[in-house]
C-alpha cells in the first residue's frame, strides 16, 4: 500500500487538525510514538529489576526534564485500514515536529541526538518551523482526538508521559497513581501497550525486531521517525489483533488493556 507521511509544522498545525477531526468518527484506534532527546538519569542497576513506582520514578525525572522533538500519529478502523482523505489508493498518516527542544540550551543524551541527526533530524528546522507544544495541547483537546480512542504504543512509557506533559503542560504527577487517573482523562478507557502483547506470541525485541519476525515491512519512512513509527507500530497491532478472528480481538483487548510495559504488568 501507499501510504504517505504528512509532516505538521506551526504553519498547518489548523490546517492538519481539521483534517484529524474530520477523520475520528470513521477511525476509532490511534498509535502514536515519540521522539526525544534520549534520557540523562539512568537507574542503578537493571531496570528490570525496579518495581513499578521506581521506573515511573526514573520516567518522571527524564521526561520533566527534557523537551520532545516529534510526535507520530497513526489512526485505524477495527480493520486496520488508514484514512484515505478522498483518494483512491493512498493512505494518510502525521508527523508533529516540535520546537521545544533546542539543542543549543536543553538538555540531552548526546548519543541519542547524535543518533537522530544521522537518521535525518533537523533540529535546525525544528527550531525555525517548530509546532509550539502549548498550541498542539489545544488542539488537541478541542478536536476530540484523545477521547473515543483506543491508544497503542510499544514500550510506550515514555511515549504516554510526555503526551500527558504536553496535554496538562505541567510536570508530570508525583506517583504512578496520579498518572494512571491522567491517562484515563486525557486519553480514555483504552491505551494498550504493544510490548505486553508481543511477548504473549513469543515475540522478543524492539518494535523492528518484531515486525521482521512477523514479517511486517515499513510501509513508509525509517525507523526513529516519530509518524513512521506510530504507522510499523499500528502494522503490528493490525497483524495481531485486529486481523484474527472477532472473539481472539476481543478477548486481547480485554485482556491487554492498560497493560503497561514496567508500569502494571
Amino acid at each position: 500500500m501507499a501510504v504517505v507521511v504528512r509532516k505538521v509544522w506551526q504553519s498547518n498545525l489548523d490546517a492538519e487538525f481539521r483534517v484529524i477531526a474530520g477523520c475520528l468518527k470513521q477511525f476509532r484506534f490511534a498509535s502514536m510514538d515519540t521522539e526525544f532527546p534520549g534520557t540523562i538519569y539512568k537507574p542503578e542497576g537493571s531496570v528490570s529489576t525496579l518495581s513499578a513506582a521506581h521506573v515511573y520514578a526514573l520516567m518522571k525525572k527524564n521526561v520533566d526534564a527534557l523537551n520532545i522533538i516529534q510526535l507520530g500519529l497513526t489512526l485505524s478502523d477495527d480493520r486496520g485500514n488508514l484514512p484515505t482523505l478522498g483518494t483512491p489508493a493512498t493512505f494518510y498518516v502525521w508527523e508533529f515536529n516540535f520546537r521545544d527542544f533546542d539543542c543549543d540550551y536543553d538538555r540531552y543524551n548526546p548519543e541519542s541526538i547524535a543518533f537522530l541527526r544521522e537518521q535525518g533530524i533537523n533540529f535546525a528546522e525544528h527550531k525555525r518551523r517548530g509546532i509550539n507544544s502549548r498550541f498542539f495541547a489545544a488542539y488537541f483537546l478541542r478536536s476530540g482526538l484523545g477521547m473515543g480512542r483506543a491508544w497503542v504504543t510499544f514500550h510506550g512509557l515514555y511515549d504516554l508521559g510526555f503526551l500527558i506533559k504536553i496535554l496538562t503542560r505541567a510536570p508530570l504527577p508525583g506517583h504512578l497513581p496520579e498518572f494512571m487517573l491522567l491517562l484515563r482523562r486525557y486519553l480514555g478507557i483504552q491505551v494498550y501497550d504493544l510490548k505486553p502483547i508481543t511477548r504473549s506470541f513469543a515475540l522478543h525485541g524492539g518494535l523492528d525486531a518484531v515486525s521482521r519476525s512477523l514479517s511486517v515491512q515499513r510501509a513508509a519512512g525509517k525507523s526513529h521517525h516519530a509518524g513512521s513509527d506510530s504507522l510499523l507500530t499500528m502494522q503490528v497491532f493490525a497483524r495481531l489483533v485486529l486481523n484474527s478472528n472477532y472473539a481472539s480481538a476481543s478477548a486481547m483487548l480485554r485482556q491487554f488493556n492498560y497493560l503497561l510495559y514496567g508500569l502494571t504488568c
